[in-house]
């Protein structure tokens, strides 16, 4: 009997590491850093902040390591364009072209288009030949187009885009996408913007301010704004017309900023989005870092540092 008894014990053993190496092959490997990211390949630059996030720069990243960590994940990423005001809605058609050309090739993508109630119809009717024969509604192209609630245009462009993607990510955003970003249709994607942008929190450099000294970054220092960076802090200047990450962290952002622009506005103060932007970002660090390259001035000419204009905005437009 005991050595019926240990040879069924051997057999469960058996059996269940069998089990452990299916179960461990199923589960996808963790992606390190030093994986896909070289940041040697570029001494002329910083690549790593001082909290360790890497800051990504054209020749930092190896695009293939980075496919085939997410090709069996089965991604989908949002992107939030806001046309309301009339020289981003002039822009609105080839922005759209651009993000669908370039924004994460190869992965299920959802476009989140907001615009005035008068325009749903127009754009809906032009969706086909915006993004040119081949896309179909529904595949790994998707749109949905968001009229803008009348209440929320007394914000201001940027009140406005925050508050509505606030309620669409509550709503219904967090339970369609791994990922979000935000950006206004003044923007035109010129060149990849891939997987190497994908993080929890992702923060966008200012290319203006990105070249120039700390004490010059036009940080709010008024010590009653909610916005307020006191002299002599601060990490970056981050530009506000492109901002990402998981839907509920870029939630997180958003209500932070409304919360803090509605405290001003009580006090008499007018702070602007990219204030509260910085202070969020100087209290809670991001997690990834996108050069100027990832939103560049199209009016000014890109140093050498900037060896690649991936998405470019058209200030005459914002």
């Amino acid at each position: 009997m005991a050595w019926r008894k240990k040879k069924v014990l051997a057999l469960l053993m058996f059996f269940s590491s069998l089990l452990l190496l299916q179960y461990y092959r199923r589960e996808p490997r963790q992606l390190h850093l030093s994986d896909w990211f070289t940041p040697r390949q570029r001494p002329d630059v910083m690549t790593m902040t001082n909290w360790l996030a890497p800051v990504v720069w054209e020749d930092t990243f190896n695009s293939e390591v980075l496919w085939q960590h997410y090709r069996t994940r089965d991604l989908t990423v949002g992107l939030a364009i806001f046309a309301v005001h009339r020289r981003a809605r002039a822009t609105l058609n080839l922005s759209l072209a651009s993000a669908n050309k370039h924004f994460m090739v190869g992965q299920r993508v959802i476009f989140y288009i907001t615009v005035e109630p008068l325009d749903k119809k127009k754009l809906e009717k032009n969706l086909d030949r915006i993004l040119k024969p081949g896309w179909t509604q529904g595949g790994r192209r998707a749109v949905r187009i968001i009229p803008i609630a009348e209440e929320s245009l007394w914000l201001g462009p940027d009140g406005a885009r925050m508050k509505e993607l606030e309620e669409h990510i509550v709503s219904h955003i967090q339970d369609e996408v791994d990922f979000l970003f935000s950006m206004t249709a003044s923007q035109i994607f010129q060149a990849h913007f891939g997987l190497e942008a994908l993080g929890t929190s992702v923060a966008q450099l200012h290319g203006w301010w990105y070249f120039r000294r700390p004490l010059e970054l036009p940080y709010e220092h008024r010590p009653q704004s909610a916005a307020c960076i006191p002299f002599g802090q601060g990490d970056f200047y981050y530009d506000g017309a492109l901002v990402g990450g998981t839907p509920l962290e870029v939630l997180r952002l958003i209500q932070a900023y409304l919360s803090g622009m509605k405290h001003d506005l009580q006090l008499g103060l007018s702070s602007t989005y990219e204030s509260h932007l910085n202070k969020y970002f100087f209290l809670h660090k991001p997690a990834k870092l996108l050069s100027p390259e990832y939103n560049w001035n199209e009016a000014l000419r890109p140093p050498p540092q900037v060896r690649i204009v991936r998405l470019a905005h058209r200030v005459q437009d914002r």
